[in-house]
């Protein structure tokens, strides 16, 4: 998971649209430059995770996908093959020439040197094959679903990414001077990019994180992500 990294604020000063007043015609410049409007706003630390912890319900991992398809599709071959091969040696014993194509193949691997571009591809396939297959086996998949606190023994659930991104974004567009909002849900961070067209960009920001951050912990993930929130200006018209 990602830890939270240290405040971070990124600004861009544009001057400001009203009038100003200066002190004297040597100090006009510097009047005209502390008179700014902040453009954006950048943080990733008012909201702490609550770590991953054990609960009464008993360990809430992740949810591992059947993988029924590659499954179908790996026995199928399988079976096709060890069959037609099954087939073919029996035949062979029962006195029978076997069949063309095995023979066709043993000629091929007979006469071909093992560093044949046709061999090395072959064999370069039968590996990625190999590895993809084992890789499906070790690893849960459903990288979608969020899994929940698990309070009750025997009972498990689990968060899909996308209703929670549409969670944080009903909360965000709740807050005074959020125009619009856009939220990427990734299982160990949420990015948040709004936008706001009035009130001070920290402001907006601040209370962002406040319920942002709250609203992670309302969602009962056992791995809360960290957030991490930017404010900034809407475009501005040509």
């Amino acid at each position: 998971m990602t830890e939270p990294h240290e405040p971070e604020h990124r600004t861009r000063r544009l001057p400001a649209t009203g009038p100003v007043e200066a002190a004297g015609e040597g100090e006009a410049s510097a009047a005209k430059g502390d008179v700014l409007e902040l453009d954006r706003s950048a943080s990733s630390a008012a909201y702490d995770p609550v770590p991953a912890h054990r609960e009464g319900g008993g360990r809430a991992g992740r949810f591992w996908s059947a993988r029924r398809v590659p499954a179908t599709l790996l026995a199928l071959v399988v079976l096709g093959g060890s069959g037609l091969l099954l087939y073919d040696v029996a035949a062979v014993r029962a006195g029978r020439p076997a069949m063309q194509w095995r023979r066709t193949l043993a000629d091929e691997l007979a006469r071909r040197p093992l560093e044949n571009a046709w061999l090395l591809a072959a064999a370069a396939l039968a590996v990625a094959i190999g590895l993809w297959l084992l890789v499906l086996a070790a690893t849960p998949g459903l990288r979608a679903l969020l899994p929940m606190r698990r309070d009750r023994p025997g009972v498990r659930a689990a968060l899909d990414r996308s209703a929670a991104a549409l969670v944080l974004r009903d909360r965000a567009v709740e807050v005074s001077g959020v125009q619009s909002v856009r939220v990427r849900m990734g299982r160990g961070r949420a990015v948040v990019r709004a936008v706001s067209h009035f009130r001070e960009l920290d402001d907006v920001r601040a209370d962002l994180d406040t319920v942002l951050g709250t609203g992670i912990r309302e969602l009962g993930l056992a791995r809360p992500p960290s957030l991490s929130v930017h404010v900034r200006r809407p475009a501005k018209k040509r």
